[in-house]
């Protein structure tokens, strides 16, 4: 089995990047970390980078005149990875043209709703103040849409009277470690 190697982008615990470095671990999984990425030094995340030895790389925006000259850090530092795939994961920065074309039809996001439902934040609020009976997650490609890319794959949960914001986040991002290692293969293997 070809190991495709892939950068996961993450801005905080990195819950999601702990399920696709589980499913990596698998031999028959197409796929390898090569490094975790983040906008945010103090990223939980970084440190489960770490306790798996993945490269983790950080870059404060701050320290840059502005996104293109941020993004043109990120393409030098990936660089040497030579990434097939670049997984967004609770990053929270919007990315320009300007990475997105360097990878093209390379990044792939995971969202909190039924796209194209509930772009952008506070998905679960939203979805609670329009009385839904289901909600979900969506993983798809990055374009220069937010949250508009190609859908991948998608998982529905159901919506009770008695769920929160809390509980519906529970429900979807149960469900969103399980669809995101699922559509990391589908786009590596097709």
């Amino acid at each position: 089995m070809i190991k495709h190697p892939i950068g996961i982008f993450i801005s905080g615990r990195g819950s999601n990047l702990k399920s696709i470095v589980d499913a990596c671990k698998e031999k028959e999984y197409p796929a390898e970390v090569k490094v975790v990425f983040s906008n945010n030094k103090n990223a939980p995340g970084l440190s489960f980078a770490k306790e798996n030895n993945l490269e983790a790389i950080t870059l404060d925006y701050h320290k840059f005149k502005n996104t293109e000259e941020y993004e043109e850090k990120i393409i030098s530092l990936l660089k040497p990875f030579d990434l097939e795939l670049i997984c967004l994961a609770g990053y929270m920065k919007i990315l320009s043209k300007k990475l997105i074309g360097h990878y093209p039809n390379k990044i792939i996001n995971i969202h909190p709703s039924l796209l194209p439902k509930y772009k952008g934040l506070n998905t679960h609020q939203r979805v609670l103040e329009n009385n839904e009976t289901k909600s979900g997650c969506t993983v798809h490609y990055v374009n220069h849409e937010m949250d508009g890319g190609k859908i991948i794959l998608q998982r529905e949960v159901e919506i009770s009277a008695e769920d929160t914001e809390t509980s519906v986040s529970k429900k979807v991002l149960k469900e969103e470690h399980i669809i995101y290692p699922e559509a990391i293969k589908l786009v590596l293997t097709k």
